[in-house]
């Protein structure tokens, strides 16, 4: 196999203020230093996927501005190829707010700028791109009509599609049904199937209920305790790494890359989710998104 990787997804700023509590509606909370750094859970996606080790493509539109600018920059160093990244001369680029507190927990606001014109016509021009793909990753920061149409696309040609759906929205049997893998948290899967996640039996239940919606194999990831893989009717879980949290940010974005270079590469399921917890849990000991994301040799140090 080879390890050819096409993302399809959004490039965001992040603007992060660490805070010694989350802000309540209608407080202020001083103290926090302020930085910016590269976002977006695509983009995250790209660079974590690209510094793990893979040949990957970005399918993005930024705006004609300095922040988009800023992003194509930091692509390009990563390695990433950014033929397949948009100026959009009309739209901003999108940007995230982030208030990150001293136990590592986060909120966060998204204006999407030009992520929301990322269309199908943009996927058809990248369709050499992703139908010789050996993976396919996805999300949900950009219009859901380019996400249904990026899985068609890519199920006819045989391409394995990761579908990470975050942020939570519905999702139709149309989308699931040619998806390979589906990776949500907890909540994004008490969302998509009204079933809680307390515990393993929750996390079976839930995953069982996105298989019958036609999902292939579902990876539910469970924070510091790793990922509940669930595939051919039966479940296991896969231990995460105890490490000191510092920000929690592009924790989930870390993982998906990873696993996409993991499962690129050949990796049996199970050892491809092992290598994307220690991404995972490397990157929550770093503040910032895309910089907090591991390279190979990290990743393998860690993993001894």
């Amino acid at each position: 196999m080879g390890n050819r990787i096409v993302v399809v997804g959004s490039s965001n700023t992040d603007m992060i203020v660490k805070l010694p509590h989350l802000p309540k509606p209608g407080e202020t909370v001083s103290g926090g230093a302020f930085s910016t750094a590269a976002g977006g859970k695509g983009a995250n996606q790209a660079v974590a996927a690209a510094r793990a080790g893979a040949e990957v493509s970005l399918v993005a539109r930024v705006g004609e501005d300095s922040f988009g600018e800023q992003a194509i920059a930091g692509f390009v160093g990563d390695g990433i190829d950014v033929r397949h990244v948009m100026k959009d001369p009309a739209t901003p680029s999108g940007v995230a707010l982030i208030f990150v507190d001293n136990k590592g927990e986060n909120c966060i606001a998204v204006a999407p700028g030009a992520n929301a014109g990322l269309t199908p016509h943009d996927v058809e021009a990248a369709q050499e791109l992703i139908t010789r793909a050996d993976v396919v990753v996805m999300q949900l920061e950009t219009p859901i009509e380019t996400v249904e149409r990026v899985a068609t696309l890519a199920s006819e040609h045989g391409v394995r599609v990761i579908l990470n759906p975050a942020p939570a929205q519905p999702l139709s049997d149309e989308i699931l049904g040619n998806v390979s893998i589906l990776t949500p948290n907890e909540s994004e899967a008490e969302l998509l199937t009204g079933v809680q996640v307390a515990d393993d039996a929750g996390a079976e239940e839930a995953a069982r209920a996105l298989v019958a919606r036609g999902v292939g194999t579902v990876i539910l990831t469970l924070g510091s305790r790793g990922a509940y893989v669930f595939e051919s009717d039966s479940g296991e879980l896969v231990p995460g790494f105890e490490v000191q949290a510092v920000d929690t940010t592009a924790a989930g974005d870390v993982f998906n890359g990873s696993l996409a270079v993991g499962l690129s590469e050949g990796l049996p399921l199970g050892k491809a989710v092992r290598f994307a917890n220690a991404a995972a849990a490397l990157s929550v000991t770093r503040l910032g998104a895309q910089p907090s994301a591991p390279t190979r040799s990290e990743i393998e140090a860690f993993l001894g």
